[in-house]
């Protein structure tokens, strides 16, 4: 029945604007207002997805990872962000360690998270080429 669906994903936020700045000056990413659905944001992915942030009065930012960036370098990407003023979560639980940048490096791809401007989690981690 939804097979041929274009399903799209989408997340709170407790102020619009900031999602905006957020996503289109810190991280660089194509953010576009959702025509006649006024305060709507898309996020415009790569390879053709968008994303609905959506403003919501009693926002409570996700506990878990809402969106996950593939990158061919973290580290680099690390760099890159922390100029930008994005602060990187730091681990340092007996099972699950951080380096001193926020980068996990206990097997599986290399991962590091950080919060959007309304407190969501979000990750870059490193594919193989």
């Amino acid at each position: 029945m939804l097979k041929e669906s274009k399903a799209f994903s989408g997340f709170s936020v407790n102020d619009t604007e900031a999602a905006r700045t957020f996503y289109a000056d810190v991280l660089g990413l194509d953010v576009s207002d959702v025509p006649d659905m006024q305060g709507l944001l898309r996020l415009n992915i790569s390879g053709g997805s968008s994303i609905l942030i959506y403003t919501k009065p009693n926002h409570t930012p996700a506990s878990f990872t809402i969106l996950n960036f593939p990158v061919a370098d973290v580290e680099h990407t690390v760099d890159e962000l922390t100029t930008r003023g994005v602060k990187f979560e730091i681990y340092n639980d007996e099972n699950f360690k951080t380096n001193e940048k926020g980068i996990f490096l206990g097997g599986g791809p290399k991962i590091a998270w950080f919060k959007d401007a309304a407190g969501n989690f979000l990750s870059v981690l490193e594919t193989q080429s």
